[in-house]
Order: C-alpha cells, then structure tokens, then sequence
C-alpha cells in the first residue's frame, strides 16, 4: 500500500462519504437455540496489544504456524454434552492468532488451502450483495467450534461439509458449531451464505471501495473480513476462485486469470481463479462499467489493465509504461512471480494506491491529475509493481514485518526514480535519514511499528515501515556491497516464493549472502529506538525539522 498525497483540496470527491445504512440489521440478538441463529456482529474496534519487543537472530528457527495452544486453547477444546448445549453454555468469544499490531485478527486450529467466492451485484453499489463463500481447510487441531472473521454483513446459514452447522457471533468473528467436533488432521468444508454490505459500518475502514460506477476493493491490513468470512490473516495463505454474477453493462474482473464467463438472461457470471496462492488482504473484485486492456509483457505474459470504458484511450499512454516496468523488475530481481499482472484505475477517492494480488489497485485521479510529476506517477505504479514479489509472492508471517513489504517495494520505487528520471537515490535516503529519529519516536522502529491508534487500523502505515525500512536496506547495501545486497534481493524472493517469510528469516539470509553475522547490524537498524550511523556517510545528521528533511508528503 502507499498513501499518496494530495496537491490541492477536491471540491467534488468521486464516490460518496456520507452513504447510506443499509437497512439489514447487524447486531441481532444472540440465540436460545441452535435453530434460531444470529447474525455475526458489526466492527467493533480490537482492544490494543501490548508493545513487547521481539529480538530476531540469524540463528534463531523460522516460526512454523501454530495450533491453539498459541490463543486461548480452552475455547477450542472446551467440553460439552452437545453441540445446542455447547452453543447456549459456552459463550462464544473472538479469537486470534496472536498477532501483535492486531491481535484479534485469524484464528487458529485450522489452515485454509482454498476460497470459493461467489458474489451477486445488482447493480446498486449502495445495497448488500447475495453472497456464498465456500472455504476447504485443513483441521491443526481438534474443533468444536471453528472462528472465522466476519463484520459485516447477514448471515443465512452455515454448513460444515454439508451439514447445518450453529453459527453466532463474537466481535468481529463468526464462530461456527458444527454437528461433530473436528478431528485433528481431517479435512473441512464451511459454506456461508450471506450477505455482503459495500457500506462501511462505524468506525469501519476497508473492504469494499464504492466508485462511480461499481465496486472495488481495497483490504488491507484488517478488512477482508468485512467483504466475506476468511481466516483473515497474512500468515494463512490460500487458493482462490471468484465467480461474480453482475447485470447487463457491467463487467467483473478478480485476481488470477479467467475462466469463463457465462450468461444468463440479462446476468453474466464471471469465474476467475488464482494459480499461486493468496494472502485474504490481497484479494480484489472489481465490478463497473469497464474496458480490460490486453497486452504482453516479457516472456509473453498477460498483461491485462481496467479502466473505466470511456477514459480508456486518454489512460493507454500509461498502461502502455508496464511492460517495459515489468521488464526493469525482472532485471533487478528475477522473474516475475504470478500468472498475470495489470492496474485496476478505480474512480473512487481513497487517498492510496494498493497492490492486490496480480491486479494493482490505483485511484484514477493520480493519472490524470496534472500536479502529479510524471516521474512520480510511473514511480508509484513500479512501488505497486514490486510490490507482487516483495509482500504478495513473499509475504509477511505477521504484520510487525510489514516493513519487509513497504520498505522493499520503497527501495525499488526510488531506485526507478534515480535510473530513469535522474532522481538521485542518495539524496532520498539522506532526507530519510535526518527524519529517521522522528520517524521512530512518532511510529517505531521499522520492525516494530507502533500498533494502530483506536478506530484507525491502517494507522501502521506510517514513514517508518516506507522510507524509514528503505534506509535500513540502504545502510544494508552501503555495509555488504552493491553485489552482495542485489544477491540477497534475488535468493530472499526465490527462496520463499508463494510463502510466508519473517525478519529473522531476512537477517538469517542477509548474514549467510554476506558470510557473516549481520545479526547486531541489523537488529539496530530494524528495531532501534534511535537511527544508527549510516555506514559510508559519517556526516549524515538527524534533521532538526522533519517536513525540512522529508522528500515525499506520506498520509
């Protein structure tokens, strides 16, 4: 993700702020019986985690995902005489995985390998939409209840493998009884049918985009949840497959690649399906009055963009730039990592660009708004485009290692800038570094960013993890060399590829390219509370004045 700024005020944004509620209700009352089955709850904003330091080791073991013994074991293994006595004598309560910046966010006791997704649009991006969602999972511990994140929107019913299953809910989860608990390493099926509402509830930020003429979606970190019931977390990666049934002028595109699209009367249903497997933030649905541009990239790969249908000729100028983009990327770090690529132009106001898995999300207005800098604009779209294999190809165990994200895909974004636009990377990192001290104090070090301040949950993305976890990879480069560092950049994408990686695995790595321990380098400049000395500039100082010394204006 990258916040973008803003060079004048808008007078007439896009999309509505104010939209109207909708009128399901969300917070029934909870149930007697297992046959009178509520409705999961609307957002409730998490209660804060703790801030305790974690020190990583090139020594240390990779994290492997853990059962519930990690959170709230009890809640899982609870015994009961039966599953409607379980339901009404057990109160269901939100679980987690234990993440630090979101500690409510996934659960445990079960791996999802696969999504199947289906949405019904009417037409009206202001109403909910029909939805049955279908998730195939591996059991990593015995269930009698399994927690899915789900926040908004109706539940009809629940089914586990076929059979009716109770369902209530518990902040911002869907805790499913099914008939029979669930053995240990035996294999699930849960469809939901429910609704799915495009407007935001309270104090709710994410999921569905609202644009002129259709729907987006935009959900990271914690938002996934708020579209379709998911084990909403980076760590639990899976398939997926889209199949998304709109009217007569609209057309559907999703991540992955199509598969077929099929009509009905006045009603085409369009399939998509991913071939590498996803993080649930990544996911994206885009539905409007659109044209798909078609072209390829190096190695005949397809490349496909959507646009609004009538700006599609006065846009082709800048679809045309991701070919030869996609072409630089591979120079620097290998091949590309998914299927497809492409940019998904929203004409919606969301102050950020995103990278969805294999299709980018970006507002509009940034191509066509004339304050922008050409070199900026095509900076940005190489910032989402790296971002495919730094956090979507290899993405992060938690979300404290979110820098590995938005510090890498920073890095590319300035080094395109230097190369082709003779913006000096130097001078960008010497501004970085006199903000650095600032930086930490306001939003941490880079690997342990402040958690997110109460009703802002994509408060993490601050300077730090962005130009602040650039500089740490510059102060890397400066101290192993130029060939060692572009190295480690081509090994870290194709060692952990269509995985989940974390600092300690980047230290691990950084120490074995470099033949020797990197551990205290790096743990200084990743977690530190102040900006260590930056190897080779003995005279770069901390900036009195942040604004003096930051280059970009970052939301």
């Amino acid at each position: 993700m990258l916040l973008t700024p803003r060079p004048r005020p808008r007078t007439q944004p896009e999309t509505s702020q104010q939209p109207a509620q909708p009128e399901t209700s969300q917070q029934p009352a909870q149930p007697e019986t297992c046959q009178d089955r509520p409705q999961p709850e609307t957002s409730q904003y998490r209660p804060q985690p703790g801030t305790s330091q974690h020190r990583f080791r090139p020594a240390a073991r990779r994290r492997t995902r853990s059962g519930p013994t990690r959170h709230r074991k009890a809640a899982l293994l609870a015994s009961a005489v039966s599953v409607c006595l379980v339901a009404a004598a057990a109160p269901a309560e939100p679980l987690g995985v234990g993440d630090r910046l979101y500690p409510y966010l996934g659960n445990p006791g079960y791996d999802v390998t696969s999504y199947d997704l289906s949405l019904t649009y009417t037409g009206a991006n202001d109403k909910p939409l029909e939805a049955v969602t279908t998730i195939d999972a591996l059991t990593t511990a015995g269930l009698e209840h399994l927690n899915l994140d789900f926040a908004h929107g109706t539940v009809r019913s629940v089914e586990v493998d076929g059979r009716p299953a109770g369902f209530t809910g518990a902040g911002e989860d869907l805790v499913v009884t099914p008939e029979h608990p669930l053995a240990k390493g035996r294999w699930a099926r849960i469809t939901v049918r429910h609704t799915s509402d495009p407007v935001s509830g309270k104090d709710q930020q994410g999921g569905w985009v609202r644009t002129s003429d259709g729907l987006a979606m935009a959900n990271q970190a914690d938002a996934a949840h708020l579209v379709f019931p998911c084990n909403d977390h980076p760590s639990d990666k899976a398939m997926f497959t889209f199949r998304i049934s709109v009217p007569d002028g609209y057309t559907a595109v999703a991540n992955g690649l199509p598969a077929e699209a099929v009509r009905s009367g006045r009603t085409t249903t369009w399939t998509y399906r991913t071939r590498h497997p996803m993080a649930t933030e990544l996911a994206q649905v885009s539905i409007g009055r659109s044209a798909v541009v078609h072209r390829e990239g190096p190695h005949g790969l397809p490349v496909r963009d959507v646009v609004p249908a009538a700006d599609r000729k006065a846009l082709e100028p800048w679809l045309a730039k991701t070919p030869d983009q996609l072409a630089w990327m591979e120079s620097k770090v290998g091949r590309y990592p998914f299927e497809t690529y492409g940019v998904l132009m929203a004409q919606a106001s969301t102050g950020f660009e995103l990278e969805t898995q294999t299709l980018s999300l970006f507002e509009k207005h940034l191509f066509t708004e004339p304050a922008y800098p050409k070199w900026y604009i095509e900076s940005i779209m190489v910032h989402e485009l790296s971002h495919q294999w730094f956090g979507d190809s290899v993405t992060p165990r938690s979300w404290s290692d979110v820098w590995l994200n938005e510090g890498h895909a920073t890095w590319y974004e300035a080094l395109y800038a230097d190369e082709t636009a003779k913006r000096p990377m130097e001078e960008r990192m010497k501004a970085a570094y006199g903000a650095s001290d600032h930086w930490r104090e306001a939003g941490g070090p880079p690997a342990r960013p402040k958690p997110p301040a109460a009703g802002q949950k994509i408060d993490i993305f601050r300077p730090n993890i962005y130009d602040g976890a650039a500089l740490a990879l510059y102060a890397l480069r400066q101290e192993i060399g130029r060939p060692a560092f572009e190295r480690l950049e081509r090994i870290w994408v194709r060692e952990h590829r269509d995985a989940n990686a974390t600092t300690a695995d980047f230290v691990r790595l950084a120490s074995t390219v470099a033949g020797r321990d990197l551990g205290d380098f790096l743990e200084s400049w990743l977690y530190g509370e102040k900006t260590p000395p930056m190897p080779g500039h003995p005279d770069w100082k901390p900036a009195a004045s942040v604004k003096a010394a930051t280059p970009h204006t970052r939301r």
